[in-house]
């Protein structure tokens, strides 16, 4: 079955190893801020590197935050990673306070490093995701085992209002932080699945497996 997976373009975001990521599964993912192809797309991806505040303004200055409220209403699999995740929520106070795409409960806090910790902010490196409350049969953590690592780059985490839409928790110098979260088909990631090499390659897999999946339920 041919897919039309769209990455959203709005210029944060590492988008070549993304692209090469769902490549190595056959599937030719678009880069596009067209609100059109956006909305017809079968699969959808929310990059991200930078700051959320900058990572808003993007959005709006395109239009594409209503356009991609409005993707995720049509309960068609969405998938963000890193910043992109973060998006997700209703507000971030990184830099200021600013809204985000309210698809998630929750708010984006600065990760709290103990004055005794040699850890420092940001977090960069491969770190440990475990299992929290869902079961991740059937989401993009399926056949992952518990305790993996994969790679991290950020100073700021999402923290969910309800703890049920917490897929995976990791933990950064005594601190337990949402690091995957599943709230229907919109997901998040925390970690670059696109660099956390043969476990981070699952995670694009099973997204292409559920698009597909639901593609092919939508037509029944």
């Amino acid at each position: 079955m041919s897919l039309n997976i769209v990455i959203v373009n709005y210029e944060l975001g590492n988008i070549r190893s993304v692209i090469s990521a769902f490549e190595k599964f056959g599937v030719k993912a678009k880069l596009s801020n067209d609100k059109d192809k956006i909305l017809m797309s079968d699969g959808l991806v929310l990059p991200g590197v930078g700051a959320f505040p900058q990572a808003m303004k993007n959005l709006e200055s395109y239009a594409l935050k209503e356009v991609i409220c409005n993707y995720a209403n049509l309960n068609k699999p969405l998938l963000g990673i890193c910043l992109g995740m973060q998006l997700l929520f209703n507000q971030s106070e990184e830099f200021e306070i600013t809204k985000g795409l309210g698809l998630i409960d929750g708010e984006v806090i600065k990760m709290p490093i103990k004055n005794s910790s040699f850890e420092k902010l940001p977090q960069v490196g491969f770190n440990t995701i475990k299992k929290h409350i869902i079961d991740w049969k059937g989401t993009i953590l399926e056949e992952i085992e518990n305790n993996s690592d994969l790679y991290f780059v950020h100073g700021y985490a999402a923290k969910p209002k309800d703890e049920k839409h917490i897929l995976s928790s990791t933990n950064y110098s005594e601190f337990n932080f949402c690091s995957t979260v599943k709230k229907g088909n919109i997901y998040g990631c925390q970690f670059h699945p696109e660099k956390s090499a043969e476990q981070g390659l699952k995670v694009i897999e099973n997204f292409i497996k559920i698009v597909t999946l639901n593609k092919s339920s939508s037509k029944l």
